[in-house]
């Protein structure tokens, strides 16, 4: 009997009931009715909960038997077996037998070797899953681009989306007027061919042996800081050949590489510097619906003469952040910093403001694949680590660029 049921019986008492309580006066015989009674009740309800509780401890056990101890536990390996596996190749640079036997338990945590061909002869092993995902979040925090523009991972040799331009006709009629065909929208494809992205770093056997060195890590750094200086280069001006589109190889060609034509410029209004003006102009000369996600992209040299840029009641349009992990911002969007952006100068394209997540797309093939060469090098041991990364303009009308000039 649940709670509900109980209660109502309790208001609304059967036929049986009633007439053994008018059977029975005594009120102590009822009480001790309605004791025994509820005590039946509790005695059902406590079963109940105590199969929920054993049912609750046994998914703790196992979530702890898998090293998943809560929410304090942190993140942990996805396979820490494969894990362990592909710590101990580093360091010694044990045989694919001796891989497979150490982990006959199970294939799994087998190291599959997966050279650019995907054979196994070639001695290359693939990246666990958490280190790969270490080396992107340290991508994250160095390239402003990786934060601001799509990223999408695939499996497959390249990414391809289709442009629509957006061109429906339509018309005004009269009522019983003839209906002529309107015009309809094209669509293109747009294919973005990844390039490989590869590194090379060493180090010696005796530090290798060294078991107080997180070798992991360091090796996640160093190709983190690598791969973020090549691919911003790419990403702003590479001329995809082997490596990423960079947007501002789409300026100046017309509609040759995007079927939705080539980003826009405005002027900056004087000859070989910025102006205030110029900065306003390029704000309101993107397009509305762009407006509202929008930011700045420029180096720090442009940044520092864009700082010192007044309006017309000097008050500087440069605002600074005055909360941690928060970016600047000018004439109230946010500003953030590449390097690979040009200098102010004559005829540069110094600086872009616009929707990135829009504008301008990362493809990431998923997996980083390392080869351990203790050859090549001696007495170093160098690991060959390679990443396919593609890159380019999704919109082309979602980012404007500041081009330094009074006039075109």
């Amino acid at each position: 009997m649940n709670t509900t049921s109980y209660h109502f019986a309790l208001r609304h008492p059967p036929r049986s009931m009633l007439g053994q309580l008018r059977a029975d006066t005594d009120p102590r015989a009822v009480l001790a009715n309605l004791t025994a009674s509820f005590e039946a009740f509790k005695s059902d309800h406590n079963g109940r909960l105590g199969d929920m509780q054993a049912a609750y401890d046994e998914i703790r056990t196992k979530l702890a038997a898998i090293g998943l101890g809560g929410i304090a536990g942190g993140l942990q390996p996805e396979d820490p077996e494969y894990t362990r596996t592909f710590a101990s190749y580093f360091r010694e640079g044990a045989s694919e037998g001796e891989l497979r036997a150490a982990n006959a338990s199970g294939d799994r945590a087998r190291v599959q070797a997966a050279m650019s061909s995907g054979s196994n002869g070639q001695g290359g092993y693939l990246a666990p899953v958490e280190w790969d995902r270490t080396i992107n979040k340290a991508l994250t925090s160095v390239s402003p681009l990786r934060t601001v523009c799509t990223v999408i991972e695939t499996t497959g040799p390249g990414y391809s989306t289709v442009w629509n331009n957006g061109q429906w006709g339509s018309g005004w009629v009269g009522e019983t007027a003839e209906r002529p065909q309107t015009t309809t929208p094209v669509l293109a494809p747009i294919i973005f061919k990844p390039g490989e992205i590869y590194a090379n770093p060493a180090v010696t056997q005796t530090l290798l042996d060294d078991a107080g060195l997180n070798l992991e890590q360091w090796l996640a750094d160093e190709v983190a800081d690598a791969f973020s200086k090549q691919e911003a280069v790419a990403f702003v001006s590479g001329n995809g050949v082997n490596k990423p589109q960079g947007f501002l190889s789409y300026v100046g060609t017309g509609s040759t590489i995007h079927p939705g034509g080539e980003p826009d410029v405005t002027l900056s209004g004087a000859a070989a510097s910025l102006t205030g003006d110029g900065l306003l102009d390029l704000v309101y000369s993107l397009g509305a619906p762009y407006r509202a996600n929008a930011s700045w992209l420029m180096n720090s040299a442009s940044i520092a003469k864009v700082s010192k840029l007044k309006d017309g009641q000097g008050n500087y349009l440069w605002q600074p952040s005055f909360i941690a992990g928060q970016p600047p911002t000018l004439i109230g969007k946010p500003v953030y910093f590449e390097e690979s952006m040009p200098d102010v100068a004559a005829g540069a394209l110094p600086i872009a403001f616009g929707d990135w997540r829009r504008f301008y797309v990362i493809n990431d093939r998923t997996g980083v694949r390392v080869l351990r060469d203790p050859y090549t090098a001696k007495p170093f041991v160098t690991f060959y680590t390679t990443k396919r990364v593609g890159g380019g303009i999704l919109d082309p009308k979602a980012v404007r660029f500041l081009k330094v000039g009074a006039s075109a």
